[in-house]
């Protein structure tokens, strides 16, 4: 008999996090995420996203054995724009099929209590946490910002009468593609004409600087992207301390108007995803140590974040932040660069690689369902 039973102990909590952990165990394409960020984001006094979102977790169990866990959240920031609806993330269950169907019903019906019409997911709180199941590229390493799960997930979630909501997109690319001349001339005229600088840095101090307005202009240039929840100072200021921690200023750059406002930016790392295997979860004693190693190479990266403020768009003016990236990674023999998650929706974003040589690498679904 499967029994769910609500997470209502730090005790609890730790379990919750520890689970996945040997529902992977052996698997060469799990990346597990840090045990104590994964702390952080589901605790109520250390996530800022608790100022406008509600949550309950779940463990189920089998024979006292625990099989499954997830997460519903209820957003009500995201709630105002997109209607009354209740998200599930952090949704693992072994290979039992009535597993996910109690798991997936506590967080409807508890969604239907709270007066929400929809479920959807997998989403986080916010569009900075993990998101989406991975429906194509199961042998595939995923980078750290981006879930895994094994094939009979999305099996499972349409036996249940979840349907298909959004999809997003990775790609693999060669880093170093030679660039066209021609587009250093084009790149000069576009600066010149806006009054446009670009931004390289050399240490993180720099780019703290301008780390509120490029925020601020994730907010605007995402606004009207899927399910997207417009971050707080309080959530903006928690991702500086834990976003900027792993950038790399060689592989940061910034368009900027003539006020010194961020318009355009685009955001590189080094992949951890290896160094967080071999973490397993920890920071300590020995976590850190790979870690940092894998900060200081950069033969493979992720590119995690790029967008344009939505006033300047359609100028042409992601090519400036491309461009001076495409030779920092040239500059630093970066061989491979896997792009983040886009929305397929999104076709002015995904069709800007439509310029460089690339092969699909990963593909992750979100899943809806109304309550009835």
């Amino acid at each position: 008999m499967i029994q769910v039973k609500p997470v209502e102990s730090k005790k609890d909590l730790k379990k919750f996090i520890q689970f996945p952990h040997e529902l992977y165990k052996g698997n060469a394409y799990w990346v597990p995420p840090l045990n104590m960020d994964e702390m952080n984001l589901l605790s109520k006094d250390k996530n800022p996203a608790f100022e406008h979102c509600t949550s309950k977790y779940w463990l189920a169990y089998k024979d006292d054995k625990i099989v499954g866990r997830i997460a519903g959240i209820i957003n009500h920031t995201a709630n105002e724009k997109w209607g009354n609806k209740v998200r599930f993330g952090w949704i693992d269950f072994i290979e039992d099929i009535e597993v996910a169907k109690v798991l997936l019903n506590a967080v409807e019906t508890w969604g239907k209590e709270q007066g929400m019409v929809n479920i959807q997911g997998p989403l986080g709180f916010n569009d900075m946490d993990n998101e989406g199941m991975l429906v194509e590229g199961f042998d595939k390493l995923p980078t750290i910002s981006n879930i895994y799960n094994y094939p009979y997930y999305p099996k499972f979630m349409e036996e249940l009468g979840y349907q298909r909501d959004e999809d997003w997109l990775q790609f693999k690319f060669n880093a170093s593609q030679p660039i066209p001349e021609k587009m250093d001339r084009i790149n000069k005229l576009i600066a010149e004409k806006y009054k446009l600088r670009v931004l390289t840095f050399t240490n993180k101090k720099e780019i703290m600087k301008y780390a509120h307005s490029f925020f601020n202009t994730l907010n605007l240039a995402f606004s009207n992207l899927y399910g997207y929840s417009t971050l707080t100072e309080g959530e903006i200021n928690g991702l500086i301390k834990s976003y900027f921690s792993f950038i790399n200023p060689k592989l940061v750059c910034f368009v900027v108007d003539e006020n010194d406002e961020v318009v355009a930016f685009g955001l590189s790392i080094p992949s951890l995803s290896r160094a967080f295997q071999k973490a397993k979860g920890k920071l300590f004693p020995f976590g850190f140590i790979h870690i940092l190693r894998a900060l200081k190479k950069m033969d493979s990266i992720d590119l995690l974040l790029n967008g344009v403020h939505p006033d300047w768009q359609k100028k042409g003016i992601h090519s400036l932040y491309y461009v001076e990236l495409n030779k920092a990674y040239i500059a630093n023999n970066v061989k491979v660069a896997i792009s983040n998650q886009q929305l397929e929706s999104n076709v002015n974003a995904v069709n800007v690689w439509n310029n460089y040589e690339k092969e699909p690498y990963i593909r992750r679904r979100c899943y809806s369902k109304n309550l009835d």
